[in-house]
């Protein structure tokens, strides 16, 4: 697969396969059978995917003390098991929590975010963290403040990288400002039906810093769904014999070098077809019907 990088010359520049995978959907609805993720792992990995994208609110179920660090305890036992840990860039996020409900709930307080780092650590079995990420905004906390504290755990050495999610642009160059090249990344949500992150793309882009677009396919992973509602993505995969998936993937790698997408799969087919993404080339005409689409 072709290659990115995340990082710098300062906090280390890591060449990580161009498209990614998002963790959440290996345990969202309860886990998948174990050698069927183990299996996704390895054909992630067998083309070229590197880059894996956690957090320590993703789990399953009605139960929110159960579910608050169920993934990254799941993914760091997958990666031992398999034994390639030295393979993967591992990505999690802290500042989203999950209510006692199984619900969503928001806590950037700087208490909480030592404390979630702390306990990220211990759950995937590390000393420092890959690539630490901002999960989103709280309205509670000022956003300086939260840079603040990002840089607080980054300068005790829990995590080599820093990067933010859900953030906008002027967040983004405030982060900037003060992490300076610690922070490495921006994982916004960006897809055929979600584009309102095209300025931040542009931000990264000047900045330095990597874009990981979440939910890349915007929630239309069938055919059906994408034909449907942006037709253009279906015409050029049926013209190139892919499928329109891939399509949606290589016109976001399209948007920018700095770009690299993080699909969610939980299965070998589908991290199969999203990594030959990487290597998918679209003209400049079939880039504009997918851009007016």
């Amino acid at each position: 697969m072709r290659t990115r990088h995340i990082g710098n010359d300062t906090v280390g520049r890591v060449e990580v396969g161009a498209v990614g995978l998002g963790l959440m959907t290996f345990d969202q609805q309860g886990p998948a059978p174990r050698e069927q993720l183990l299996d996704t792992i390895r054909a992630a990995l067998d083309a070229g995917v590197s880059l894996f994208d956690t957090a320590d609110a993703y789990g399953p179920g009605d139960d929110g003390i159960e579910a608050n660090g169920a993934n990254e305890r799941l993914i760091a036992s997958l990666l031992d098991e398999l034994g390639v840990r030295d393979r993967v860039l591992l990505a999690t996020k802290a500042g989203h929590v999950r209510t006692d409900d199984g619900g969503w709930g928001l806590d950037s307080s700087a208490a909480h975010l030592h404390s979630a780092v702390d306990a990220s650590l211990g759950r995937l079995g590390v000393d420092v963290i890959d690539l630490w990420q901002h999960h989103r905004p709280d309205p509670a906390v000022p956003y300086e403040e939260v840079v603040g504290t990002l840089k607080e755990v980054h300068d005790a050495g829990k995590v080599a990288m820093v990067g933010l999610s859900n953030a906008d642009a002027d967040q983004i160059r405030l982060a900037h400002d003060v992490l300076g090249d610690a922070l490495v990344s921006v994982q916004n949500q960006y897809s055929p039906a979600f584009r309102s992150s095209r300025g931040e793309i542009d931000v990264c882009a000047e900045l330095g810093l990597a874009f990981l677009p979440w939910s890349p396919l915007g929630g239309l992973h069938s055919a059906k769904g994408l034909g449907t509602e942006h037709p253009a993505f279906a015409e050029v995969a049926e013209a190139r014999s892919v499928s329109p998936q891939q399509v949606a993937l290589a016109w976001e790698l399209a948007q920018s070098p700095c770009v690299i997408p993080i699909p969610g799969a939980k299965r070998p087919t589908s991290v199969r077809d999203s990594a030959l993404a990487a290597d998918l080339d679209l003209t400049d005409d079939e880039l504009a019907a997918l851009d007016a689409s």
